[in-house]
């Protein structure tokens, strides 16, 4: 992934025309170190997690801009998700792989409009999401949504019997290469895109989506050791 040693003279050679030059070495020594641990790592990383690993005073952010400038044109790219960095494939180059891609299950229509309520509304209860589509959601539906790592249990609302209330999760914002949930497609971009087909009613908007992990005033914090309660007549919520 880091190139042909042609490729990293002619990256150290931009940098050195950008840089102090008694300040050259200890610059491109941190580079390469950013580089290093970028590809070695498993998941994105993050300023914070990068910086422990290099000398003091290094300019991580910097770094990564130029980083990404150098890759941008490159089969893979350096790229910003849920707030860290990761390589990820070119986008133009998927159809290399077409043929070593094992098929996934696709999530069911249901289950992927809980899936958008959950980022658009969220903090959202099961109830909440009922409403919103207008129909009960099938059992199984967000136990999955769970299983998958893309929502979150994140407290409970303050509102008689205590029901959960869900999250999305920064493997939600890998997968859908977004850098913040604030990256979700608008109301004009859905339009633009199809999702909404036909004559769209006057007024309708669509949230601001929101996932910091601060719990809202009407939510209380989750305890450690607590399972949601099972499902009753007027009782609380249960992931499902």
């Amino acid at each position: 992934m880091t190139g042909s040693i042609e490729d990293a003279a002619e990256f150290e050679a931009d940098v050195e025309d950008e840089v102090l030059p008694d300040t050259v070495p200890d610059r491109i020594e941190a580079m390469r170190v950013v580089e290093a641990l970028l590809f070695a790592s498993a998941t994105p990383l993050g300023p914070e997690d990068l910086a422990s690993r290099v000398s003091a005073g290094a300019d991580i952010e910097g770094i990564l801009r130029d980083l990404a400038d150098f890759y941008a044109g490159r089969g893979v790219n350096l790229v910003r998700v849920a707030g860290k960095w990761a390589f990820r494939t070119a986008g133009d180059l998927s159809f290399v792989f077409a043929r070593d891609v094992v098929e996934q299950k696709k999530l069911s229509r249901a289950a992927m409009e809980t899936l958008a309520i959950v980022a658009y509304h969220q903090p959202v209860t099961r109830a909440e999401i009922e409403e919103i589509r207008g129909v009960a959601t099938s059992k199984g539906t967000l136990d999955l949504l769970l299983e998958t790592g893309w929502i979150r249990l994140r407290g409970r609302r303050k509102a008689p019997g205590r029901p959960v209330t869900y999250g999305t999760t920064a493997d939600f914002l890998d997968h859908f290469g977004l850098d913040a949930v604030g990256d979700l497609p608008g109301l004009e971009e859905l339009k633009g895109a199809g999702f909404l087909e036909g004559r769209v009613p006057s007024g309708l908007s669509v949230p601001i989506p929101d996932d910091a992990d601060t719990l809202r005033p009407d939510e209380d914090p989750l305890e450690d050791d607590e399972l949601p309660p099972l499902d009753k007549d007027g009782g609380g919520d249960t992931p499902e």
